[in-house]
């Protein structure tokens, strides 16, 4: 690693570089508005230069078969087995840690970096995002062959828009942290005709401890930027957990993250890499650890709970499943919501936590800008916008990716056997890569009234699987809709209506089950995309998930405020 740079020099250095984008990230939380310094194109990173297309692609072969260095303290061995969903096998090696002699290593240079104060950690994180943006198209084969995202997507959702939630998570651990005044603050009490009581009072965030980032298969950096990076930037060490199947981009991050703390003076062992053998299990064994105080968590629900009830040391934050519902009950752009929810059915295989899959349809139609349409007609109609949609394989293969695993290919094929099939999922051949387990979705039609579909709809069912379901009324649409987030829980809520008094009432479900709501979606924005400075992911009010991606909430109890007070 490069020799750090003399305290004063770096500081400056890094203050000349991004305290710009630290502000604008600052005044972008306010405003809601849209914003981002990591560029969406792949031609924005140039042609023909060190950060280009070509230049990511031979990075990220370059790693492929290798052993991944970080020394770290601890190594015992190495360990590895990634396989891509779109066919080969990565081999990369990585180091396996002997925990009880890395945890110490981390706490080392915790003191040095809590007294370094929130805006320098601020800045030494920009820096590493900055590092990781300038590699985006490396991270995205990366985040392509462990997640089965198509390129495009991994390029986008893995690179510049987990950068966006990284630094967005920045901004709030800043914002939350300098709320009270850093350094010495004089404190005067008056006493009459006698002397004033009079304190020296010094405020110090300090972090937790540890914190255990617990990366999922999925969204490896879009989902674990956001709790690394506030972590790191309220004075934690983290260790990054990445899942199984997905290491590399996650370690790509970590030896970054090492490198900058080395050049600017800190100790790399901030930030950590813990690979599991295969059928290790080692999540559970480090949540419990008394030296972990923080967990960041994504996946099942059945893991989450597990953490919540038992890692009872730490401050936990998880995302869990949810059931997705739609509430459709009319529309004066029949051909715009029917293309809107296509899409989002189709992105990623519906692999995302985001992904509707109840669609509450009444059984006696809805009013449309090209007349009435029956329940059968909807279901028709939106089995043909997603026929056509992925009707071209070269297309259904940029919006589709890969299964992730097999689990989702098996729940796809039980899908079929639970009701009507409106739309088959058909097989499609990716040529580039095919052993790529690619299928389109499935779209199955259940009557809302029954127990046996009950049973089908109102579990999570991940996947490009969705269900048609029919309800008596729009009033039976929303009792359903209240039940499911209450019950089951929600990350994304989505309705179609004409109606002013519908549309409110839809809202007040939603505000009072705590659930995000997209109205009338009908253009570019789909229910289940969201934009880091702006939109929430998640709100942490309903089971689906106990934290928001990204609020003070989400930072301001990774840290306490320690105060020493003075006679003056």
């Amino acid at each position: 690693m490069a020799t750090a740079l003399p305290t004063t020099d770096r500081l400056d250095r890094l203050a000349e570089k991004h305290r710009s984008t630290l502000d604008q990230a600052l005044a972008t939380i306010r405003t809601r508005a849209y914003w981002s310094p990591y560029p969406e194109h792949p031609k924005a990173y140039g042609e023909g230069g060190s950060l280009d297309a070509a230049a990511g692609l031979a990075a990220h072969k370059a790693v492929l078969n290798t052993r991944f260095e970080l020394d770290q303290p601890g190594t015992d061995g190495w360990t590895g087995g990634e396989v891509s969903p779109y066919g080969p096998e990565l081999g990369i090696e990585y180091p396996h840690a002997d925990i009880d002699v890395l945890l110490p290593a981390m706490r080392a240079g915790t003191a040095a970096w809590r007294d370094a104060g929130a805006e320098t950690r601020a800045l030494v994180c920009l820096e590493i995002l900055s590092r990781i943006s300038a590699r985006t198209h490396e991270f995205a084969h990366a985040v392509m062959h462990t997640s089965g995202q198509a390129f495009m997507m991994a390029f986008q959702a893995g690179g510049p828009h987990a950068q966006d939630r990284g630094l967005e998570a920045v901004a709030y651990a800043y914002e939350e942290q300098t709320r009270t005044p850093a350094g010495r603050a004089d404190w005067s009490k008056p006493q009459g005709k006698r002397d004033p009581l009079e304190l020296s009072k010094e405020f110090t965030p300090v972090g937790r401890g540890i914190a255990l980032v617990i990366g999922c298969n999925t969204f490896p950096t879009w989902n674990g930027y956001p709790g690394l990076f506030a972590s790191l930037a309220t004075g934690n060490p983290v260790l990054v957990k990445p899942h199984p199947r997905a290491v590399l981009p996650l370690a790509l991050t970590v030896s970054v993250a090492r490198e900058v703390l080395a050049e600017n003076g800190f100790d790399p062992n901030l930030v950590a890499l813990a690979v599991e053998r295969p059928g290790e299990g080692i999540a559970k064994t480090l949540a419990v650890r008394p030296e972990v105080r923080i967990i960041d968590y994504t996946g099942s629900t059945e893991f989450g709970d597990w953490l919540e009830a038992n890692a009872r040391q730490a401050q936990v934050y998880t995302e869990k499943a949810g059931v997705n519902t739609v509430v459709v009950d009319s529309t004066d752009n029949y051909k715009g919501m029917l293309a809107n929810l296509a899409f989002s059915l189709s992105l990623y295989s519906g692999q995302m936590c985001t992904t509707p899959q109840n669609l509450l349809i009444p059984r006696d139609g809805i009013t449309t800008d090209q007349g009435p349409k029956s329940y059968d007609e909807v279901v028709a109609d939106l089995a043909a916008s997603v026929g056509g949609l992925l009707g071209d394989d070269a297309r259904a293969n940029g919006l589709l990716g890969a299964l992730v695993n097999p689990d989702v290919k098996a729940r796809l094929e039980a899908a079929a056997g639970l009701g009507e099939v409106a739309l088959a999922s058909r097989e499609v051949v990716n040529p580039d890569f095919p052993d790529a387990v690619v299928r389109t979705p499935v779209i199955v039609k259940l009557d809302g009234s029954k127990p046996d579909a009950q049973a089908a709809y109102f579990s999570e069912c991940f996947g490009p699987v969705s269900f048609a379901v029919s309800v008596d009324s729009t009033a039976d649409a929303l009792e359903l809709l209240r039940r499911t987030v209450r019950e089951k829980g929600a990350m994304t809520v989505g309705a179609y209506t004409t109606s002013a008094e519908t549309e409110r009432a839809v809202e007040e479900v939603c505000l009072e089950e705590s659930a995000q709501l997209s109205l009338n979606l009908t253009g570019g924005v789909y229910v289940n995309q969201t934009a880091a400075f702006s939109d929430f992911h998640g709100s942490g009010g309903n089971p689906a998930a106990n934290a928001a991606l990204c609020d003070g909430a989400f930072v301001s109890n990774r840290f306490r405020v320690v105060e020493v007070r003075r006679q003056a």
